[in-house]
């Protein structure tokens, strides 16, 4: 009997330690989220604030040309472009540009676009609010689609440069997506 209530005991100990274990995990993973958010630049909290802030600041004294690029990788059959190749913008004031999608596949699909920003010093610069580009795209079979960019030029954008490419590869994703699921 003496040995059950040992066992019990150590049972019941080793329980509540799993339990606490997981509600440490749980409790660790906002910073985690954090640090993570800040090695892809996805879903960056601060990131979105600075946007915010730099809003309220619009430097109309200043243009920065932004340049739109889409490409496509040589495998699949889309159509993708921007709407505009470029446009003048005031750093501090939030744009939006569209980015036409259209699957010609024959089937139903996935899709992702990939960005880059170029010259690379502007980066740390052009703040994207809302973008294609944060998820995977589902489209129809010969569904064509607008699909918007709203991005702000921080208004600390060096003076020496004022010309800023975003640029987006497409990428059908369909067979990756499928394995993954």
């Amino acid at each position: 009997m003496i040995e059950r209530e040992r066992a019990n005991r150590r049972l019941t100990l080793r329980l509540f330690g799993v339990a606490l274990a997981a509600f440490a995990f749980g409790f660790a993973l906002v910073p985690l989220y954090d640090v993570l958010c800040d090695i892809t630049g996805v879903g960056n909290q601060k990131n979105l604030l600075k946007a915010s802030v730099a809003l309220s600041h619009p430097d109309e004294t200043r243009t920065v040309t932004v340049e739109f690029v889409a490409d496509l990788p040589s495998v699949g059959n889309w159509e993708f472009a921007p709407v505009v190749t470029s446009m003048e913008v005031h750093p501090g004031r939030l744009y939006e540009v569209d980015f036409v999608a259209h699957n010609l596949t024959g089937r139903d699909t996935v899709a992702q676009a990939v960005p880059s920003i170029a010259p690379g010093k502007a980066t740390a610069y052009f703040r994207k609010t809302e973008c294609f580009c944060f998820t995977p795209q589902s489209f129809k079979k010969d569904e064509q689609r607008n699909m918007p960019v709203r991005f702000v030029v921080d208004p600390a954008l060096p003076k020496y440069l004022d010309r800023i490419t975003l640029a987006y590869t497409f990428y059908d994703n369909t067979t990756r997506t499928a394995a993954l699921n």
